[in-house]
């Protein structure tokens, strides 16, 4: 209870309080009970006071970010529209009826904010490319400097990257990222050329593939699937064009592990035990991250904890000599 406690804040009182109200309500407007004189008393404006005056104030109160106060309360303002629009009566709908009809016009308002929002994205990331930064800062900063450094971020940083890569790729060169020596990996078991196969394999297939669901099985089921298609594809373009820039690089103070269009992980030397050359296949295990595309992996990095990460590199003999001596100069720079 006392972790649960320290993990709630006072900014995650809106949401306990909209999953507390779509509780009672549903259940107030869905029975027949004393509560509701069993069923003949069931008026809008009860939900209308908690979802549209009490959830916005407690919003603004308990959120210190104004601007993220105002998006949530107008979320959660209108996912309590959508709960009416379920659980109360078509009789007792009045105002409602208005409500949900405003909401597709709030819906098509977010999109445009949303892609206005992307667009000044890509420009900011696009101008940063041109002025030969680290490609990296130049996607994470924009997002972050909106969303800090969360999970979401994480994802948006992530799905950033893809469409960067797929738009402005030819704008980014190894040598732009942080880091003394870098190391590629894009030639190893010929990962490039098999990802450009998986390209060619998806576009040729596509076609058939929704001509053949469309007719034996159903139109929609053919378009969910083409189009979950189509994004696989994109992904793999990305991957494709990321793989030859991105590279695994050496810092003053850690190993910076980019691969594909995956978020980097940095590993500090301080937390490095040993490093290996491997030449055997690495099954899945909780404490193994694997780095390889295709092949097995042919560098190990064991830590101080029991981890161990595996890296798939076109000169692996050379970054094993570089990391051995980093962690050389660490061990005796250490008091």
């Amino acid at each position: 209870m006392m972790m649960l406690t320290n993990k709630l804040s006072k900014a995650h009182l809106p949401l306990i309080f909209l999953l507390l109200i779509s509780g009672f309500w549903s259940y107030y407007y869905l029975s027949s009970n004393a509560l509701n004189d069993y069923g003949s008393y069931k008026p809008e404006w009860l939900l209308m006071i908690d979802g549209f005056l009490v959830l916005p104030v407690l919003c603004f109160l308990c959120i210190k970010d104004k601007k993220e106060a105002a998006i949530k309360a107008l979320v959660y303002s209108s996912l309590i529209v959508l709960l009416g629009s379920w659980v109360i009566p078509q009789h007792s709908k009045m105002l409602w009826s208005y409500f949900e009809s405003g909401r597709y016009l709030l819906l098509a308002i977010f999109l445009v904010v949303e892609l206005v929002s992307i667009t000044t994205v890509i420009l900011a990331i696009k101008a940063r490319f041109n002025q030969n930064v680290d490609p990296d800062f130049a996607i994470s900063h924009p997002v972050e400097k909106y969303l800090g450094k969360t999970i979401t971020s994480k994802l948006i940083c992530f799905e950033v990257r893809v469409w960067s890569y797929l738009l402005f790729a030819n704008r980014i060169k190894s040598n732009q990222f942080i880091g003394g020596q870098h190391f590629s990996y894009h030639n190893k078991d010929d990962t490039k050329t098999n990802l450009l196969g998986f390209i060619l394999v998806i576009a040729f297939e596509l076609p058939i593939t929704h001509l053949l669901i469309h007719f034996i099985w159903s139109p929609i089921a053919a378009n969910v699937i083409s189009g979950l298609t189509l994004l696989s594809l994109v992904f793999f373009i990305a991957e494709y064009r990321a793989v030859s820039r991105r590279p695994i690089s050496i810092t003053p103070t850690s190993v910076l592990i980019r691969f594909g269009i995956y978020n980097s992980r940095a590993v500090d030397f301080a937390t490095i035990e040993t490093v290996q050359v491997n030449h055997q296949r690495i099954a899945r295990a909780s404490y193994i991250k694997r780095y390889n595309f295709f092949g097995h992996p042919n560098v190990r990095l064991k830590l101080k904890n029991g981890n161990l990460i595996y890296l798939g590199l076109d000169q692996p003999e050379q970054f094993i000599q570089v990391v051995k001596r980093q962690l050389e100069i660490n061990q005796s720079t250490q008091p």
